[in-house]
């Protein structure tokens, strides 16, 4: 009979980050191993469960006992293993390690392919003697940066293990994982459940936990909990960062929200201060009003829920007050010293050792901005001069040394107390956008460029000397500014040359000694992130493929070539000319004459390639134009009438004609042609 599986492994506190995909994939691990082996079905009911202190799961419609398994061996070859109608040594050897005479083995398979095997069948294993190995294995898949030891003992694991719980329905199948035998006491919450509780049984695991352990050991049902509490609280306040209930449903087992103040006083220290010391040391949610606007008071989520928690609250508001002190205390001590001042100092911090200093990595910054400036309209070049000498200079900040998250920020708002332009003094913020996948990009074009100069000095700078992100290490953040460059260039919809960017930061590190290839592989890197930014941005692959072939090097254009090739296959003659285009790439590509696009219409012998001739004279003009102005969709539009004179051409002359002249001739035209037709994209890419 089938029944719920409960295993529960009680910890000392666990890592508050990725708790939840912790016990995710314990559980997850285990459950498809089951499920593999027989003692489960596919569709079984899998529940994971991760507090501070444990990780759990149950698993539904579990057998004790593996049904009846087959074994098949193969063996040798019929032809090899019979001899003249005897068994030859290899059969002879096969049969001994089954432990059978030769008579039990079968053959399997037809013609060359038939062997000798071995089939036999053999009772289902237990639970309780698979289950320990299972189990062990997961855990040691288990992601974790360090393992601790503890006792006298040589067990790992991210914290020492303290007890094992291990049901199959109401009972306890005996096991030993980690060098702790199975049993059915658990623990409750540490200050309001039960320190020592004995679970009944597997099916109501979480539902005791909950009455009598005071504890909420579903994940997500905490988060919830706590979400709704923090909104309860908030009244008609907004939470500052819902990112962070996430953090604290893996530092509580039974939550509760509290309310507290600070001193208005303080709210004189830019809010993004005072909401990063309140999150990233206390975990306590700010408070925003319906402008923004920080409040004076914040949410505690509390592991105590008590009915007067004025001790907590009290508590909790003196912590909040010596921390928000210091940041009073670094934001006026910073301030007595100018932004600007602060810049040559850069020279004493090293950027890295084969790229100089902050102070030079600054000078760098401010050149390929300024060009940048100069090459878009309507921007003030002096301004961005001065935001990219001053973007660097927060880092020198106390502020900024104790919290690194407010780089940019904290520039901004010091400039702002300098009396910088406000244009400065948001590019200087904004030199850092995006701070993450889809997170905002700069507000204005001064932004822009500074933010472009930081991304393509990191990319040129530390790709060149050779540290390129491997897997899903990527130290220095290269994939993110690729992303950075191509979303500000596509989505702002910047008229700038991509090669163009790309040599001009490269240029500023020709006495660097970086590789002589660095601005081709730079771009191709790029253009990587690029392909995947379009993916994600739901556009198909083929059509990427065909876009991103032309290699492109004005991004602004990509997505309005997008936009055109999908409304291009909704014409019926879509798929002809895209047949079309693929039939005359490969006789290009095959063909051994040097491509050269000058016709002599004297050679134009047969009516079909007169036609399209003067098809392509008529359409070439009209075309360029399109496309000089960006209008792609019209561009396409136009190819459709060269359908027929181009299914005409296949139809009735010869490309490769035996008369050298009359080939040259007739590839030219093709070679015209495609140009034509791989203006907006190379629809031979196309499936037709």
């Amino acid at each position: 009979m089938s029944q719920t599986l409960l295993v529960e492994l009680l910890t000392e506190e666990l890592p508050a980050r990725g708790l939840r995909e912790l016990g995710m994939r314990f559980g997850r691990a285990v459950a498809d191993a089951l499920i593999k082996a027989g003692y489960a079905s596919s569709d079984a009911v899998l529940h994971t469960y991760a507090t501070p202190r444990r990780l759990a799961f149950t698993l539904a419609q579990v057998n004790r006992i593996q049904p009846q398994q087959t074994v098949e061996r193969k063996g040798p070859a019929l032809s090899a293993a019979w001899k003249d109608g005897q068994p030859t040594a290899a059969l002879i050897g096969f049969a001994r390690s089954c432990g059978v005479p030769i008579e039990q083995l079968e053959r399997s398979g037809v013609g060359r392919a038939e062997v000798m095997v071995y089939r036999a069948t053999r009772p289902g294993e237990t639970l309780e003697s698979v289950l320990p190995g299972l189990l062990e294995q997961s855990l040691r898949a288990l992601p974790a940066h360090k393992l601790m030891r503890w006792g006298s003992g040589d067990t790992e694991f991210i914290r020492p293990v303290h007890r094992l719980v291990i049901l199959l329905g109401d009972q306890v199948l005996e096991a030993a994982v980690m060098g702790l035998p199975s049993g059915r006491t658990s623990s409750g919450h540490r200050f309001l459940g039960a320190a020592e509780l004995t679970i009944n049984d597997a099916d109501h695991y979480a539902a005791q936990l909950a009455t009598t352990g005071r504890v909420l050991a579903d994940f997500a049902s905490r988060a919830a909990a706590i979400e709704q509490g923090l909104d309860q609280a908030a009244g008609s306040a907004t939470l500052a960062d819902r990112g962070l209930i996430e953090e604290v449903a893996a530092l509580v087992e039974y939550p509760a929200i509290y309310q507290g103040y600070f001193d208005q006083a303080f709210l004189a220290v830019p809010q993004e201060c005072l909401m990063l010391t309140m999150k990233a040391n206390q975990k306590y949610f700010p408070l925003l009003d319906a402008d923004g606007r920080l409040l004076n008071r914040f949410l505690i989520v509390s592991n105590m829920p008590i009915d007067d928690a004025a001790a907590i609250v009290r508590g909790n508001e003196r912590v909040l007050r010596a921390r928000l002190s210091d940041a009073r205390f670094f934001f006026d001590q910073d301030r007595r010293e100018r932004l600007d001042a602060r810049v040559e100092a850069l020279a004493q911090v090293v950027y890295h050792n084969r790229l100089g200093s902050q102070r030079e990595r600054t000078e760098r910054i401010v050149q390929i901005a300024c060009a940048i400036a100069q090459a878009l309209p309507a921007v003030s070049v002096p301004e961005v001069a001065r935001a990219a000498l001053l973007c660097k200079a927060d880092l020198l900040t106390g502020m900024v040394g104790e919290f690194p998250e407010l780089q940019g920020i904290m520039g901004m708002h010091y400039a702002r107390h300098d009396g910088e332009p406000e244009t400065v003094c948001r590019a200087i913020e904004a030199h850092y956008r995006p701070r993450g996948a889809g997170a905002a990009l700069p507000e204005d074009a001064t932004g822009d460029c500074v933010a472009l100069a930081d991304k393509l000095d990191t990319l040129a700078g530390i790709y060149g000397i050779g540290l390129i992100p491997t897997g899903d290490k990527d130290p220095f953040g290269l994939r993110r500014a690729a992303l950075g460059v191509v979303r500000i260039l596509i989505e702002h919809r910047l008229t700038l040359n991509l090669d163009e960017l790309v040599t001009l930061a490269c240029a500023q590190l020709t006495h660097r000694n970086v590789s002589a290839t660095l601005a081709t592989d730079l771009v191709a890197f790029i253009t990587e992130r690029l392909r995947s930014y379009l993916r994600d941005s739901g556009n198909p692959a083929e059509d990427i493929d065909a876009v991103l072939s032309l290699a492109p090097t004005r991004l602004d254009t990509i997505p309005d070539r997008l936009a055109a090739l999908q409304a291009f296959r909704h014409l019926p003659e879509s798929a002809a000319l895209a047949a079309a285009n693929k039939r005359i790439s490969n006789i290009l590509r095959k063909s051994a004459v040097t491509a050269t696009t000058q016709i002599d219409t004297a050679l134009l012998l047969e009516r079909a390639e007169q036609a399209l001739y003067e098809q392509l004279l008529r359409l070439e003009p009209q075309i360029d134009q399109d496309l000089q102005r960006g209008q792609f969709a019209e561009a396409l539009l136009q190819l459709a009438s060269l359908r027929d004179p181009v299914d005409v051409f296949f139809d009735q002359v010869m490309v490769n004609a035996d008369q050298a002249a009359l080939r040259t001739n007739r590839l030219a035209l093709l070679t015209r042609l495609s140009a034509l037709m791989t203006g907006v994209a190379d629809l031979s890419r196309l499936s037709a």
